[in-house]
């Protein structure tokens, strides 16, 4: 099957090397993931980030469709705010986890209510199925629609995120608090502003449409970063990533398994809820490692304990180009998961010495 292409494909065809990522062709790096990660860290820098997923739900049931397949509380977001959230199966399993936003008043219909939800690279179809699926099942009336290929979305992340978007849209986005989202204007080009992230830094995530991607871009004096440069990020931040830190086939997992049991309203009623209200203090539990030994560790390897026992899976792991020490994340039975237990990681065949670390990292 054909690789997806994000709008900007062609104008940075010289500029950057792409990989596959999520069924998608996309930068993953520019100048050096260490350049373009210290950008986002010390001053700001400018993702990509086309590839992931937007479906669009609105309608008199939008809001009950909302909560019935998302396990955090919709019902509580007004327009313009956002909130983080997981999507299970009936037993509790993570089959993702996204940003809901309700969209600003004048995106709101006149019957019901307007969200905007965004899945992880390659699972745009997949959720709009199952959105539409179960409204069909309920007899629910909502319109649900997938946008991925009408937006194009860039992150602008970093400490100096905000001065470079009040710079194109005007001083008001400095009103924007985390996750709330907001309409604002760049080069013309009305476009969502978001102010959320996966790098740990202040930021905002713009949309805008697809084929004003480059006026948009173009807008944005700051580091282009790719894809290898948001990995390490996200890592020492210690924030999930579909598909390898869980997958519902080949590692699944409870958001409290997950470590983010706070996405979970059990006083909701979505499908899993029963499941998961019996599972929040699981046997596992995704942690941070920190290897004292030279080596790095990386997704597959093993976890022992100080004798040489395997106890659990590295899930990602990178040499942090911050602290200069490498780092991990990955699952281990609860009586090894606190801070400062000494711990081995099997790193090409040998055994390094290692601890669990806290989360974030920094």
């Amino acid at each position: 099957m054909a690789l997806r292409k994000p709008p900007l494909r062609d104008l940075l065809a010289d500029r950057a090397k792409f990989t596959e990522f999520g069924g998608w062709e996309m930068p993953v790096e520019f100048d050096s993931i260490r350049t373009e990660h210290e950008a986002v860290r010390e001053s700001v820098g400018i993702l990509d980030v086309s590839h992931m997923g937007e479906i669009a739900v609105r309608g008199p049931d939008a809001t009950e469709l909302m909560q019935r397949l998302t396990t955090n509380d919709p019902s509580r977001l007004a327009p313009g705010e956002g909130q983080y959230s997981a999507v299970t199966d009936e037993s509790g399993v993570m089959l993702d986890d996204t940003v809901v936003y309700a969209l600003p008043e004048a995106h709101q219909p006149d019957a019901g209510d307007a969200y905007l939800f965004v899945p992880n690279a390659g699972h745009d179809e997949e959720m709009e199925a199952r959105w539409v699926d179960h409204r069909d099942r309920w007899g629910l009336d909502c319109a649900v629609e997938n946008r991925t290929e009408a937006y194009a979305m860039f992150a602008v992340q970093g400490p100096d995120s905000e001065d470079v978007l009040a710079n194109a849209t005007g001083e008001a986005i400095r009103d924007v608090s985390r996750f709330d989202v907001a309409e604002a204007t760049v080069e013309g080009v009305d476009v969502l502003a978001a102010r959320t992230g996966y790098t740990g830094e202040d930021g905002f995530e713009l949309l805008c449409p697809w084929d004003e991607a480059e006026t948009v871009w173009s807008a944005l004096p700051c580091q282009p970063c790719g894809l290898g440069a948001r990995d390490t990020l996200r890592i020492e931040k210690g924030f999930l990533l579909s598909g390898q830190d869980f997958d519902p086939e080949s590692n699944p997992r409870t958001p409290y398994e997950a470590g983010i049991g706070f996405v979970v309203a059990l006083d909701t009623d979505f499908v899993g809820r029963d499941a998961l209200a019996d599972a929040t203090d699981p046997d596992e539990r995704f942690v941070g490692l920190t290897l004292l030994d030279r080596g790095v560790p990386r997704s597959g390897y093993d976890i022992t304990d100080a004798d040489g026992t395997v106890v659990g899976t590295v899930t990602s792991g990178t040499m942090s180009p911050t602290l200069g020490e490498p780092i991990g994340l990955g699952y281990v039975p609860r009586e090894y998961a606190d801070p400062g237990t000494e711990i081995g990681v099997v790193v090409r065949e040998r055994k390094k010495d290692a601890r669990i670390t806290e989360t974030p990292f920094l």
